[in-house]
């Protein structure tokens, strides 16, 4: 069974690592999934050469490799193929790599220590468009969203105080409002429907409902500006 994406194909993806036995375990793995393995990679220099050829939908990266690092290669491929979504793989959680891999643009954050099942459903996930970040990571990831917004509102002050939001923007409804609360928080669409005792379709349609009155285009967006407003706050 193939792991389709939005147009019926199945996802493209690239394993970059530096351990041979644990690149080819991975692209195994997910090759038995479903999943499309176009290219994997042994360093950072060699996957930013090959990503444009093999224009995969999602990068699987470590971040400790030779030559080039893994939050190297994220913003070197995400500056030539903006559509592409990378996921870090590492062995890492340590604060500087999580904080390093988000500023270079990682849709996403897994330990290795994952089972196979949880790799899976993250490079899903994250062909999906959403953020992920395990529970272990969240907090850290919440708080650089919030720096980086401070950070973008002093900037704009500088520059004349001009609102980075666009004005008119359309209301949530109170449902819509409280899915993007949970969202905030780190939890999938299938723990929000738990929550809310709502079904999963019913919860992604309000999410796409908010992504288009948001004029966003994707989870991780979404995510970004649910942070932005604060909703990650407990109420």
């Amino acid at each position: 069974m193939s792991d389709d994406g939005a147009d019926g194909t199945a996802t493209r993806v690239m394993v970059v690592d530096d351990h041979p036995m644990w690149r080819e375990g991975v692209a195994r793995d997910l090759g038995e999934r479903g999943f499309d393995v176009v290219a994997t990679a042994g360093d950072g220099a060699a996957a930013v050469r090959i990503a444009p050829a093999a224009r995969p939908d999602v990068v699987v990266m470590d971040l400790q490799m030779p030559h080039l690092d893994g939050a190297g290669a994220t913003a070197a491929i995400l500056a030539a193929l903006p559509g592409t979504r990378v996921l870090v793989l590492s062995a890492s959680a340590e604060q500087g790599d999580v904080l390093g891999a988000v500023r270079a643009g990682a849709s996403g954050y897994l330990l290795k220590s994952a089972q196979a099942a949880e790799l899976v459903d993250a490079v899903r996930r994250t062909a999906n468009g959403q953020a992920v970040f395990g529970p272990e990571l969240a907090g850290l990831v919440l708080g650089e969203f919030r720096r980086r917004e401070t950070a973008a509102r002093k900037e704009s002050a500088r520059d004349g105080g001009r609102e980075t939001q666009p004005s008119g923007e359309p209301a949530l409804t109170p449902r819509e409002t409280e899915v993007l609360r949970l969202v905030a928080k780190g939890l999938t669409a299938r723990q929000i429907a738990e929550r809310l005792t709502l079904s999963h379709r019913t919860v992604e349609n309000h999410v796409q409902n908010a992504l288009r009155k948001l004029q966003l285009t994707n989870r991780v967006e979404l995510t970004r500006y649910a942070i932005e407003q604060g909703l990650d706050a407990d109420a």
